[in-house]
């Protein structure tokens, strides 16, 4: 984030080779490198992650992607700092 590499809020980066995967099975899929990767995004905080269907998570990503403002930002930010709080519980 502070080298400019990737930004609080966005998509999850994948691993390149299931991007590539990924890109040629799931029509929508390269739609969500239109912006940089985040730390936390959409599909984080509404518990798409890991062996979630990826298609589901393409969807969150393009709908922030095309739905984005500084008010979503904070709201994603917010839900993520709620997750955590929650988990160290």
């Amino acid at each position: 984030v502070l080298r400019g590499e990737m930004s609080l809020v966005g998509p999850r980066p994948e691993r390149p080779e299931y991007a590539e995967l990924f890109a040629a099975d799931l029509v929508r899929y390269s739609d969500r490198h239109r912006v940089r990767a985040g730390i936390t995004g959409l599909s984080q905080v509404h518990g798409l992650r890991g062996q979630s269907p990826i298609a589901d998570r393409v969807e969150l990503d393009n709908y922030y992607i095309e739905n984005w403002s500084l008010g979503l930002d904070l709201k994603i930010l917010l839900m993520t700092l709620l997750a955590v709080v929650r988990a160290a519980e």
